[in-house]
């Protein structure tokens, strides 16, 4: 799936993060969601790989990065800790500028490292989300329905981490049939990969400490950043059948919190890089070379 592709792990001041690396130009740095690790970006990352130089990342707590035990506040798993966890990987392969492009989690990751190294990203792409703060500030019936999973996740440690080890491989499908649109989108390969990561128990219990942060020490960070508007270009994309297309005016939203956004809906699911890779390549690449 990655051809030409180098396998690297670096350690961090903090974690040891695992991570693809292949191409020739600008880097840019590809940030995952969940359920999933770096291998959501198989469909683009040969094609960007083309132009840029692509660094493709597990986050802390995923895939084969390490899964530290989640402090007492979560604080271990903040978005901010999570992000430096990537500005160290990138600074030790000798890049202190780039590209980024989160999905989901990661999203919100780049969102974190792009308000606190503001110097370092030159452009940003999020992938179908609006700012953390914002959704839970808007919480509603249809939004708790529909990722009932934020509120599931975030309780005390090992509530979610028992049950959802009691079956991992049947939440792991749940979540991927129930944020798609196209389930049939990932291949056999990516099916398999991810489960082989969520069989783990660290990685259940890392997740689940992503989304306890991000219900705890991450708002308290977002509020200090409210009035703190993005300065570079940012590209928002998020899929036509999901969440965020039916509760959002996503486009809106992150033009409060940056000064010059653009955007479009992408005609697929939550997952765009797996359901809709060439129109998602397309965007992307389209905002990268102007």
């Amino acid at each position: 799936m990655f051809i030409n592709f180098q396998s690297l792990k670096l350690k961090t001041s903090s974690a040891e993060i695992n991570l693809i690396k292949g191409g020739q130009g600008f880097p840019i740095l590809l940030l995952h969601g969940y359920p999933q690790t770096h291998f959501i970006w198989h469909k683009i990352a040969p094609k960007l790989a083309e132009n840029f130089t692509v660094i493709a990342t597990d986050l802390r707590g995923y895939g084969d990065s390490s899964k530290p035990l989640g402090n007492a506040d979560h604080r271990n798993y903040s978005k901010r800790i999570m992000a430096q966890d990537q500005v160290e990987v990138m600074s030790q392969l000798g890049y202190e500028q780039f590209y980024l492009i989160g999905h989901d989690r990661g999203a919100r990751v780049a969102h974190r490292l792009t308000l606190d190294y503001p110097k370092k990203v030159k452009k940003l792409v999020v992938l179908d989300i609006v700012p953390t703060d914002e959704m839970y500030h808007r919480t509603d019936q249809a939004f708790a329905t529909a990722y009932y999973h934020w509120f599931f996740l975030i309780q005390p440690s090992p509530f979610p981490e028992t049950l959802i080890n009691q079956n991992p491989d049947y939440f792991l499908e749940h979540c991927l049939h129930s944020w798609s649109h196209n389930f049939s989108a990932f291949t056999e390969e990516a099916l398999a990969e991810y489960t082989r990561c969520f069989r783990d128990a660290k990685t259940i219990h890392g997740t689940c400490e992503d989304y306890r942060a991000s219900a705890t020490i991450d708002l308290e960070h977002d509020a200090q950043d409210i009035n703190v508007k993005l300065q570079c270009p940012v590209l928002v994309l998020w899929g036509k059948y999901g969440v965020i297309e039916r509760q959002y005016n996503c486009l809106e939203i992150w033009q409060k919190r940056a000064i010059n956004v653009t955007g479009t809906p992408i005609n697929c699911g939550h997952f765009l890089p797996e359901e809709s890779p060439d129109e998602t390549y397309r965007n992307i690449d389209e905002f990268l070379n102007q």
